[in-house]
């Protein structure tokens, strides 16, 4: 495994495993496999339902706390954000059964932003939270609550895939000392990415499968990634990617892919910001 430094010293795996759209009833069984795989980043939410199942996952594996980097996102919250926010958080730490997560993320950029991240600054400084950081920020939003506020999000995991490369995007983070995390790195399957001749033509000269090359491309940019997959052996070829480099010619043939848009929805049209932003949870 490979790891990156957050901006406040905190270690996390370049590679990790996500459970978005996964079913409650399958995510204990993916997680566990998971981890046998030889993951030890996990990325839910509170959105995606399936916290418990990641909680009792970690909890029957037995692999120590201190070898597990654990993600989980807090949802838009009402006024007032504060106190909003932390009850969430306690939540989500109850359903995980854990005493910490290593990083909590603001799932999107909508309402009391700032409410938010004062609260989560606060579980930050308390031990609760080891990072704080954001998902799907625009630049614009990004830089706000930097200039803001006191601490800087440690990470901002954005759509980021060969059709939506977000070089820009990631030369910003950079500049401000943010981590970039790509969700959506397969794009879903989208655009015929598995069947693209200049990923196929990588793979075959390496001798791995698109899906490999995708996420070694990721990875040689310094993009944080966490492949989803319900199937075992989809897990562990997805993980299978630190014996092999990409050249400078096989880079700049993956950059000739980018669209520079899209392929799932903009965070700053403004159906999509009422349909989001004006979504609550249950609890």
């Amino acid at each position: 495994m490979e790891y990156v430094t957050l901006n406040n010293g905190v270690v996390m795996p370049i590679l990790g495993f996500g459970v978005y759209q996964i079913p409650p009833e399958d995510t204990e069984r993916a997680v566990t496999e998971a981890l046998a795989a030889g993951y030890r980043l996990l990325d839910t939410a509170a959105a995606y339902g399936n916290e418990e199942a990641v909680g009792r996952a970690i909890k029957t594996s037995g692999i120590p706390r201190a070898d597990l980097f654990v993600t989980t996102k807090l949802w838009v919250q009402d006024a007032p954000a504060r106190d909003n926010t932390r009850r969430a958080f306690e939540t989500s730490l109850a359903r995980l059964g854990l005493d910490h997560v290593d990083l909590y993320l603001i799932h999107q950029p909508y309402g009391d932003v700032h409410g938010q991240w004062h609260a989560m600054e606060s579980l930050n400084r308390e031990g609760l939270a080891k990072a704080i950081g954001v998902a799907n920020f625009h630049p614009d939003r990004l830089v706000d609550p930097i200039v803001n506020n006191e601490i800087t999000p440690a990470v901002n995991q954005i759509e980021t895939h060969p059709f939506f490369q977000r070089t820009a995007d990631q030369d910003l983070m950079r500049e401000r000392g943010v981590q970039i995390q790509s969700w959506g790195g397969f794009a879903e399957g989208r655009n015929d990415l598995f069947t693209t001749p200049v990923l196929r033509d990588i793979g075959l000269a390496h001798g791995k499968s698109v899906a490999q090359v995708v996420l070694r491309w990721l990875i040689q940019r310094g993009v944080v990634a966490i492949p989803k997959s319900v199937r075992a052996e989809r897990m562990a070829e997805n993980i299978d990617i630190f014996d092999f480099e990409l050249t400078d010619d096989q880079m700049a043939a993956v950059a000739t892919l980018d669209t520079g848009s899209s392929l799932f929805f903009d965070h700053r049209d403004p159906a999509m910001v009422e349909r989001l932003g004006g979504h609550r949870l249950d609890a």
